[in-house]
């Protein structure tokens, strides 16, 4: 199945079962913020198509951000938790292990840039899925790690939802 495809399929179920969307908007977000999970999964563009779909069918804005905002915000703790838990031997595990430079990029951002990088990470498709990890491994304490994971997060829905909502549902179809 292709991006488009798969585009398509997810915004008709959430249009057509708008019952489940914040459920699925939720899984998207989580998705695409955990570690190794999101190195495959293209949620962003779904989540960009999904914000199309505000105001086009019976899904309001605060709801959906606020879905996508906590799915955000789960999905990178649950990464910081598993960096902080299991350390250097989650580097060892696929598909990180295949990706080494990812993992040597992630640990140079977050050494230079600490909380910031946390916040800034989450914008970069690659270092998403891996600055919340390395930020655990190297333990940050957690009340840093969840300040900036909690803001990035709100910003994070925001600006991946706004395009849509804001009549440029056409950002969806450059990916």
């Amino acid at each position: 199945m292709d991006f488009a495809t798969l585009i398509q399929s997810v915004t008709g179920f959430i249009s057509s079962h708008p019952q489940w969307a914040l459920g699925v908007i939720f899984l998207l977000a989580f998705g695409e913020s955990l570690a190794f999970i999101s190195l495959l999964l293209p949620a962003t563009v779904i989540l960009l198509a999904t914000g199309a779909l505000i105001g086009e069918s019976e899904l309001t804005f605060f709801p959906v951000w606020l879905a996508a905002t906590l799915g955000a915000f789960v999905g990178d703790w649950v990464s910081w938790w598993l960096g902080y838990r299991y350390s250097h031997r989650v580097m060892s595990v696929w598909p990180l292990s295949r990706k080494p430079e990812l993992i040597a990029r992630g640990h140079l951002f977050f050494e230079r840039w600490g909380a910031w990088g946390v916040f800034i990470g989450r914008f970069f498709g690659p270092l998403r899925a891996v600055v919340p990890l390395i930020a655990g491994v190297c333990t940050m304490p957690a009340h840093k790690f969840q300040l900036a994971n909690a803001l990035s997060a709100m910003v994070w829905a925001f600006g991946i939802l706004a395009p849509g909502v804001l009549g440029l549902p056409w950002l969806a179809e450059l990916f």
